[in-house]
């Protein structure tokens, strides 16, 4: 390769320097200059694709806490310390294979203001109103990003949860809100991630169902929303029967991790099963990798990475 060639590529791979180096000064420019997280979504390096060379995605998933979810492999308290919630989240950005991010927006510009989101695909989490255990978790309104956040942001979808309860008459308004919301999304050219279930209400608690039947409906209905299929991706949880779950679509879909109770080996193990299917196309993992039994996230990480991008 030529001299000049060589000098160009050396300059493209050369990261921006973050904003800044500390939670100290993470907080002291959100308090002396709010504006500048605007100036650094605005500069910030994005991948010229959403999908890598391979067709795969992996990512990291941090919204969880916007909805009062804060436990994780059993430790009710994991996730309150948010400075200990960032170190592990830049510790699995920063391994090779990750390929971004799924995050409310004080998770994402906290990271922003950071440089952990450069070249990141980074997907914008919306209707975090089902708050977790309250008597009004089902109702799952957007208070989170907005369509317009999503955009000026220059982030690559938006993400929504679509928990449906046939008994609860308020579910008709998330689908409607979830229909808009794909549509609009779709006219700008942005993905939307669509992570349904069906639920319902047992002694007091929302509990979706696993079953291989549950998940298919749920694709079902969800799939049919909006004024467009086109920029609509789906989140789906790793059930048994999952080959007959993916039968069920042609979108493309990455898997969740969610919080399992099994040993590591079994998670993965079904993980790479589930892999394998016609249209996955990856993982959306947080608790999991973030707050693994040993704590070494980089193992946990670079583990999941060795299924997506094989």
């Amino acid at each position: 390769m030529p001299e000049a060639a060589v000098t160009a590529a050396a300059l493209t791979d050369v990261r921006p320097a973050p904003l800044c180096t500390s939670y100290a000064e993470v907080t002291e420019l959100r308090s002396r200059d709010p504006g500048a997280v605007g100036r650094a979504l605005a500069a910030r390096r994005r991948r010229p694709a959403f999908l890598p060379a391979d067709g795969r995605l992996m990512l990291v998933a941090a919204d969880h806490p916007a909805r009062g979810a804060l436990a994780a492999q059993g430790r009710p308290t994991a996730m309150h310390d948010r400075r200990d919630m960032l170190d592990r989240l830049r510790a699995a950005l920063a391994r090779p294979g990750v390929d971004g991010l799924l995050a409310t927006a004080d998770v994402a510009e906290d990271l922003l203001l950071l440089g952990a989101l450069e070249d990141k695909v980074v997907v914008a989490s919306m209707n975090r109103g089902g708050l977790a255990g309250a008597a009004f978790e089902l109702d799952d309104r957007m208070t989170g990003y907005d369509v317009e956040g999503v955009v000026s942001a220059r982030f690559d979808a938006g993400k929504m949860l679509n928990r449906i309860d046939p008994e609860d008459p308020g579910t008709v308004a998330m689908l409607e809100t979830t229909g808009r919301t794909i549509t609009a999304l779709a006219r700008v050219g942005v993905v939307a991630m669509l992570e349904p279930f069906l639920s319902s209400r047992r002694n007091g608690r929302v509990v979706n169902d696993l079953t291989a039947d549950a998940v298919i409906k749920s694709v079902h209905i969800t799939q049919g929303l909006g004024a467009t299929s086109a920029y609509t991706w789906l989140k789906l949880p790793v059930v048994a029967e999952m080959e007959r779950v993916m039968a069920a679509t042609t979108l493309p879909t990455l898997l969740l991790g969610g919080d399992p109770v099994e040993q590591p080996e079994e998670t993965y193990a079904s993980w790479r099963d589930a892999l394998g299917l016609p249209a996955v196309r990856g993982l959306v993992v947080g608790r999991t990798l973030l707050y693994p039994p040993d704590d070494d996230v980089g193992a946990a990480v670079d583990t999941a990475v060795s299924l997506v991008h094989c």
